[in-house]
């Protein structure tokens, strides 16, 4: 199912906030300065070319650096990978099959908003051994 879900996310709004992460990244890198967030800017965006199986966390150790680092982002290059969020995810929500790529969509608006201070990681699938292992 979320290989399913991945190429249809793909083809109808993965790759064009894909580019738009990537236009972002590539813009912030050649200012010397802005660096982390064109690194931030990369790994959200490969995130959103292919996020069924994969899963936003924040990190433990983020702090008020990451913060302020995140007011900078919203300043610089966030509000508007967030609109292009909310208007792929209408525009997504208009046709059935669309709701639950509409709804993702929405999801990710918080983290193209604060994009410092989160990791991507996979979804584990759990097996019936993971629990007696101490592993989640």
């Amino acid at each position: 199912m979320r290989l399913i879900l991945n190429v249809l996310w793909l083809v109808l709004s993965g790759f064009w906030l894909f580019l738009g992460y990537l236009a972002a990244g590539i813009v912030l890198c050649v200012l010397i300065v802005t660096i982390p967030w064109g690194i931030a800017s990369f790994r959200i965006g490969l995130y959103s070319l292919w996020p069924f199986g994969r899963e936003i966390v924040a990190k433990p150790r983020a702090g008020v650096a990451s913060f302020l680092g995140n007011v900078v982002w919203v300043i610089l290059a966030g509000w508007w990978l967030a609109l292009g969020h909310i208007f792929t995810g209408l525009l997504l929500c208009v046709t059935i099959i669309g709701i639950p790529l509409g709804i993702a969509n929405f999801k990710l608006v918080p983290v193209s908003l604060m994009p410092l201070g989160k990791e991507v990681r996979e979804i584990r699938r759990g097996g019936p051994f993971d629990a007696t292992l101490g592993r989640r």
